[in-house]
């Protein structure tokens, strides 16, 4: 039984293609369920987030496997697209380096982790995988907790929140006279939230489905929440926007802004699209007054510095060649031991 992966990454498409293929977690169990009676999978994990589509397979012709998973993909989105795949050991080595942030825009940070690991529970909890997917995610995680405990690669790295608070500092200047509305308080609007604050943000407001949310995050920083159904009330008076929530549809669009925008008496207006898919309509950039960037803007703020830690960086990719090792003699000894 040979393992794959195929998807796509902020390596290989942008988020615009990216939020094509976009899987929420109310439909992710769905979704392998279908794929692996599509693609006759053994075993699946479903890896969806802002910066990457992710499908983990166990199949007997892996070849074979990611063209019907390819399919079925692009059926799905009504969109074509160039996948990257992996097979045997390059996948291995392919799902080390996710775990352990070495494939990640922010090089190095920790959240990637607990998407992966969440992605295998749920699949796990599905009943979709098996002997082969299990041992490999297990070393993955394992993998990653020895990078973090034998290099320093997280050292000076930034967060996706520090360098969304970065970008707003460049576009805005100082922060100390600017207001923030966060829509969405999850991980990463936390994120977010919290390095603005450190940056010296005048004031926060908060607008979350759940309530509780909201008021918490807003409590911990000095902030106000306020209604989610209310958020566009604070348009007018709001210089930065930035939206964190899963919604289902665009949360704001071009018609719905021109109005606030007249009113605000040529004070500029930053936001942010952090969401995959985006919550914010592309077509904002059209209207004077506001600049949209969405997550694709914050890889050039986010690899500043890199070049200070290749030598962490290095000593990160030996410990994955080593656990890719032993993964791969630890299967041997298991084909063997079968076969025997």
């Amino acid at each position: 039984m040979n393992v794959f992966c195929l998807g796509l990454s902020h390596h290989t498409a942008a988020v615009s293609l990216r939020e094509c293929f976009a899987v929420a977690g109310s439909e992710s169990a769905a979704v392998m369920h279908e794929l692996r009676a599509a693609a006759g999978l053994a075993e699946i994990v479903l890896l969806s987030t802002c910066n990457r589509v992710e499908i983990y397979g166990a199949a007997p012709d892996p070849a074979a496997a990611m063209d019907l998973v390819s399919s079925f993909l692009q059926c799905r989105a009504g969109r074509t697209a160039d996948f990257a795949r992996h097979e045997g050991r390059d996948a291995v080595r392919h799902l080390f380096r996710v775990a352990a942030g070495l494939d990640s825009m922010v090089l190095g940070e920790t959240e990637i982790l607990g998407q992966v690991k969440d992605a295998y529970a749920a699949a796990f909890g599905a009943g979709h995988t098996g002997a082969v997917l299990n041992r490999l995610f297990q070393q993955a995680f394992r993998a990653a907790k020895q990078v973090r405990s034998g290099s320093e690669i997280g050292r000076g790295s930034v967060s996706v929140g520090s360098a969304a608070a970065r970008l707003a500092a460049s576009a805005l200047g100082d922060l100390a006279a600017c207001r923030a509305l966060l829509l969405g308080a999850g991980e990463a609007g936390e994120d977010v939230a919290r390095s603005l604050h450190a940056r010296g943000l005048m004031e926060l407001l908060v607008a979350n489905r759940t309530s509780g949310r909201a008021e918490a995050l807003a409590a911990a920083l000095g902030g106000r929440a306020v209604e989610f159904a209310r958020w566009r009330d604070h348009l007018s008076t709001a210089d930065i926007v930035i939206a964190c929530a899963d919604a289902p549809s665009r949360l704001l669009r071009a018609a719905e802004l021109a109005p606030f925008l007249a009113v605000r008496e040529g004070r500029p207006l930053f936001l942010l699209d952090l969401a995959v898919p985006r919550d914010f309509d592309p077509a904002i950039r059209s209207l004077s007054g506001a600049t949209l960037h969405d997550i694709d803007a914050l890889e050039a703020v986010a690899r500043e510095g890199e070049s200070l830690r290749a030598a962490e960086v290095a000593k990160a990719e030996e410990i994955i060649r080593g656990q890719v090792d032993e993964f791969n003699r630890r299967a041997d000894r298991t084909l063997l031991a079968d076969a025997a």
